[in-house]
């Protein structure tokens, strides 16, 4: 015989059923004024937490947005600072500057920005820290881990974001570019 879970959830569900009905019949008879009610606990704490969840699913959601278009918002603005300093770019390789040197000069200046960038969120998320301690559960308004997963994850969306304007800068021809500035 095979037991499943269904047939075994079926099983619990009609002895379930069977014990509570032990209950009410002898509370009638006694107490016909009383309204005995059984419910499952654990349905109830699920369907109380059913707004949580689903803000929980929509603010991990918006979030993973956000580091999309944040991923994107980096990769055009340094596709568009390699391609107006493309012909600098060109001296660099003409004067001897290999490709990994180039990346190193996109990625360190995308680094720079960067770092800038979290002083200047750090300083502001400190400072509207105090209006949402009231909302965060579980977590103190300066949670250092909460600030350094945020930085780690903004740092490997930049550099994402930053790698392939880099590719491309250090895949220029130096004569190329030089020719049209």
């Amino acid at each position: 015989m095979v037991v499943t879970q269904t047939s075994v959830s079926l099983v619990l569900l009609v002895g379930a059923l069977l014990f509570v009905q032990s209950f009410r019949n002898p509370l009638a008879e006694r107490h016909p004024d009383v309204l005995a009610e059984f419910f499952d606990f654990e349905r109830a704490i699920r369907d109380s937490l059913v707004e949580e969840r689903l803000m929980a699913m929509l603010s991990g959601f918006f979030g993973v947005l956000a580091g999309l278009l944040a991923a994107i918002g980096v990769y055009g603005v340094i596709s568009f600072l390699v391609a107006t300093r493309r012909s600098e770019i060109g001296v660099r390789m003409a004067l001897g500057a290999g490709p990994t040197t180039i990346v190193r000069l996109v990625l360190g200046r995308t680094l720079v920005a960067l770092a800038l960038g979290v002083f200047i969120g750090i300083l502001l998320a400190l400072l509207a820290a105090r209006g949402a301690a009231s909302i965060l559960f579980g977590l103190e308004a300066t949670d250092l881990p909460s600030y350094a997963a945020a930085i780690a994850l903004l740092v490997v969306l930049a550099l994402a974001g930053a790698f392939l304007p880099a590719r491309r800068a250090a895949s220029v021809d130096p004569l190329e570019a030089l020719r049209y500035e």
